[in-house]
């Protein structure tokens, strides 16, 4: 560790800071949905055997490439092959992807930021409206929102890493916790709340085909923040000593079970709210999920507690949702920092800076990208002459492309140019026990053989789909 180099104080500190980065919306809504349109229970069952048998090797191959360099992504490739162009360029991509991917989900949380602050003034009824989405995002006061994202994402980061990141990691991820387990608490006591949890746990076997493997295996690598280079940068913050095996585990099973109980809270209160409910006409977007459908659930609370009763369940609600979400932006954000501060020789604060202007500009952009400017509501077509907006754009190409192009050169590497043994290596300072155990030569045997296999496909499948209308593998 070199000494002038921040640090987490704590594996606890670590661990939260991590899974705050792969805990987000998508956890908290998109999860929930996908479980119960995809078979319910043996969705679930297919998503924990890719976490752990997909994931999880790719992930500890992130953290270790990441301690083992002690720099961001760019910096651990260039460093390690000693400035090899081609290595050089991978390591570019894994700092450009969070940079872009950081712009679209500012976007995002702005909203959410802004449906918290209407729901606790009293506005539940209002966002109810089915008409209320589309002209909240053309308001301009959804600047004003943002520059208060801002300002808290930068408060967050200027503090570095021991006293910004983890102690928001430390403060955000347990209130997330107790909010989440205390609106299952409460969902679970309506009626017909247990119609929604059969159908969420008992599992569909026949739903089972091609598209929903790969939507299954979609959700966990990005689910778990892999190929965008975060748990890289994360991890060059650890000490020797940690235990990286274990750390990743912790994380996985940490983010999974979020997920999980997320299924507990949405399900049941969507069967209780519409007992006529059909999950399979739900909507796939967790953007219209959480700001058109679920905000009509709940103010139908205010039969049973009344409106105040009803906007306090929301605002926790919409506090949840954008814990899950600063907790995830902090984390995209500190990757560029990093190689900012690492690249450059900027100091912290002036990292921040650019970052706020230049990502600043794009996400001003995307956002007027949804009605505000014509030209950027339909700035492109493609995939059979859809028409695309600027966000659109950013969201397909680094969020849906580009992660799994990320994982397939990270697996590329760790394996074919830095080596197995050195990655043995790396994991065995902090685990004795990991030379020679099984999980060493699953670790070593899954990242150079199949599961660059399967990245490789979905990358090209995504592309063909996205970009040219045509399925490829018939998912």
């Amino acid at each position: 560790m070199s000494a002038n180099r921040e640090q987490f104080s704590s594996r606890l500190g670590f661990i939260l800071a991590a899974a705050g980065s792969a805990v987000g919306i998508g956890n908290l809504v998109g999860f929930p949905v996908s479980a119960a349109k995809n078979g319910g229970g043996a969705f679930l069952i297919i998503y924990a055997l890719f976490v752990a048998f997909i994931c999880l090797p790719v992930m500890i191959a992130e953290m270790a490439l990441g301690r083992k360099a002690q720099k961001d992504p760019y910096g651990a490739y260039h460093s390690l092959t000693g400035g090899d162009k081609k290595w050089s360029f991978a390591g570019a991509l894994a700092v450009l992807t969070p940079f872009m991917i950081a712009v679209f989900y500012m976007v995002i949380t702005v909203w959410i930021f802004g449906y918290l602050v209407q729901t606790f003034i009293g506005n539940l009824d209002q966002l109810a409206n089915p008409d209320n989405f589309g002209v909240f995002i053309n308001e301009y006061t959804v600047f004003g929102y943002m520059a208060g994202v801002v300002v808290l994402v930068n408060l967050i980061l200027v503090g570095g890493v021991k006293e910004g990141i983890e102690k928001a990691a430390k403060l955000m991820m347990p209130a997330l916790f107790v909010l989440l387990i205390g609106l299952v608490a409460y969902v679970l006591t309506l009626d017909n709340a247990m119609a929604g949890v059969r159908y969420y746990l008992v599992p569909d076997f026949s739903k089972m085909d091609a598209s929903v493997l790969n939507g299954a295996l979609s959700q966990a690598f990005f689910s778990l923040s892999l190929g965008m280079g975060i748990l890289i940068t994360y991890a060059s913050y650890i000490s020797k000593k940690e235990d990286i095996v274990g750390s990743s585990k912790m994380v996985a099973v940490t983010d999974s079970l979020v997920a999980f109980i997320a299924g507990l809270m949405v399900l049941p209160a969507i069967f209780s709210f519409n007992p006529n409910v059909n999950p399979e006409e739900l909507s796939d977007s967790s953007v219209s999920m959480i700001f058109v459908y679920l905000p009509q659930l709940l103010l139908t609370l205010q039969a049973d507690i009344g409106y105040v009763g009803a906007s306090v369940v929301a605002g926790i609600f919409f506090l949840l949702v954008f814990f899950a979400a600063i907790t995830s932006l902090v984390s995209i954000i500190e990757v560029p920092t990093a190689s900012l501060m690492e690249a450059k020789g900027y100091t912290r604060k002036k990292s921040l800076t650019v970052l706020a202007v230049t990502t600043g500009i794009l996400t001003v952009l995307c956002t007027m990208s949804f009605g505000m400017v014509e030209g950027l509501t339909k700035f492109t077509q493609y995939g059979g002459g859809v028409d695309k907006s600027f966000f659109d754009i950013i969201s397909d190409v680094f969020y849906d492309t580009i992660l799994p192009f990320n994982g397939l050169l990270l697996c590329l590497f760790v394996t074919y140019r830095w080596r197995k043994a050195n990655l043995s290596e790396e994991l065995t300072q902090g685990n004795e026990g990991y030379k020679g155990s099984f999980m060493e030569k699953y670790v070593n045997f899954s990242l150079s053989t199949f599961i660059p296999v399967i990245l490789l496909l979905i990358f090209v499948n995504t592309v063909a789909t996205k970009y040219f209308a045509i399925s490829l593998f018939g998912f």
